[in-house]
């Protein structure tokens, strides 16, 4: 065996040793946190970078609105996280840095702006996606993104994997030669039987009847086989429930037709899979901008908007036009997560009337429509005359 072989082959022996290790940490796992036995609830608000904070504060403003009572009577508690920039991160050359880290797990559920991750022949150290570390360091392994155009009939909810496939060691694969690169992708038993058994629970409770098995086991046979196996195998504790499976090119083409898209639910979907179909369905919302996020796991969940943070639009000094109703979104999801559906579905019928009916206020990102805290008030003051 030639040196790089072998250089490579130990490489590959650690990151087998790491998520190993990350399977008896599963094992060991309790249940879902209870937020009805927490006091205080304390909710996290990390404004990330680029037009993260300006957006971050809308829903921070709007959280203090709506829980102003439970604030008072000490049941929740907000906590400002400041630290996860670009500029931390880089100095720490980490993807959260240390005390950062230490904030955000001192939180039971967290508010989330965009943050950048710098990009390989960009100049700047090729640390980590926040995101991504967020969710293996939080154990986040549940990606929710809820879709909903009533006019077109369409109502899905997606089930992302967070924490496997192939971002989990994105960032550890090797260049074996300057001639040829590997990278890796990871599916554990235990990693999906709780999403899919999440997916299948929520369907259940929500009134649905189907749920949609998206990968590529065809050409992926042993990682997307296993993902596919373990969904089936959660399944049948389900029977009320119908299971089908889609390859994960096909589901990007039948989402587009307008016959079919109607038949979707519930789908479930490895992590690279779940990003890209994820955000092709918020197109049908209205975009990216127009849907939220929850990142959730036994002990802590995080909530954000699912585009980036879009430095050039800081660049170019239009950041108090960054639209907030993807992160609007998501803290209507936060709000439910821990039990006040009611100022929830206030939230959320204020955000449809605010962007699809009434839409007496536009965001357009440009001075030509109207800055990210007048619509964060229009919003407000819609809630008050519900």
């Amino acid at each position: 065996m030639n040196e790089a072989i072998q250089q490579a082959c130990e490489k590959f022996a650690k990151v087998l040793e790491s998520q190993l290790a990350r399977v008896e940490m599963m094992k060991a796992q309790g249940d879902f946190v209870d937020y009805a036995s927490l006091k205080p609830i304390v909710i996290g608000i990390c404004g990330g970078d680029g037009i993260g904070p300006v957006i971050t504060a809308e829903g921070h403003r709007i959280l203090e609105f709506l829980l102003a009572d439970e604030v008072k009577s000490g049941k929740v508690q907000f906590k400002v996280i400041d630290g996860l920039t670009i500029e931390n991160r880089i100095a720490a050359n980490k993807a959260i840095p240390d005390e950062v880290l230490a904030e955000l797990k001192s939180c039971h559920v967290i508010l989330k702006g965009p943050t950048t991750t710098p990009q390989k022949g960009d100049g700047r150290p090729n640390i980590e996606s926040a995101n991504v570390a967020m969710r293996k360091a939080l154990d986040l392994f549940a990606n929710i993104r809820p879709v909903k155009v009533p006019d077109k009939g369409i109502n899905w909810t997606l089930f992302r994997e967070n924490t496997e496939g192939a971002y989990a060691v994105g960032s550890q694969g090797i260049n074996v030669t300057e001639d040829l690169a590997v990278d890796f992708t990871i599916t554990t038993q235990q990693g999906t039987e709780r999403i899919a058994r999440l997916a299948y629970d929520f369907a259940r409770k929500n009134g649905f009847n189907r749920v949609s098995l998206v990968t590529k086991a065809n050409v992926i046979k042993t990682t997307d086989g296993n993902f596919l196996e373990g969904c089936h195998k959660v399944a049948k504790d389900y029977p009320e429930i119908n299971t089908d499976e889609w390859y994960a090119d096909i589901m990007t083409a039948k989402l587009i037709d307008e016959k079919r898209r109607r038949d979707f639910q519930v789908m479930i979907l490895p992590n690279l899979y779940g990003d890209i179909i994820s955000d092709e369905a918020a197109e049908f919302q209205g975009g990216v901008g127009t849907a939220g996020s929850a990142n959730t796991g036994k002990r802590y969940a995080m909530f954000e908007a699912i585009h980036g943070s879009a430095p050039r639009m800081m660049q170019e000094g239009r950041g108090a036009y960054a639209d907030p109703c993807s992160m609007l979104r998501a803290t209507a999801m936060l709000l439910s997560h821990i039990g006040y559906q009611d100022f929830s579905d206030r939230l959320t019928k204020a955000l449809d009337i605010c962007t699809y009916t009434e839409k007496k206020m536009v965001i357009t990102g440009r001075s030509d429509g109207v800055t990210c805290e007048a619509f964060g008030n229009y919003v407000m003051d819609t809630i008050q005359k519900l």
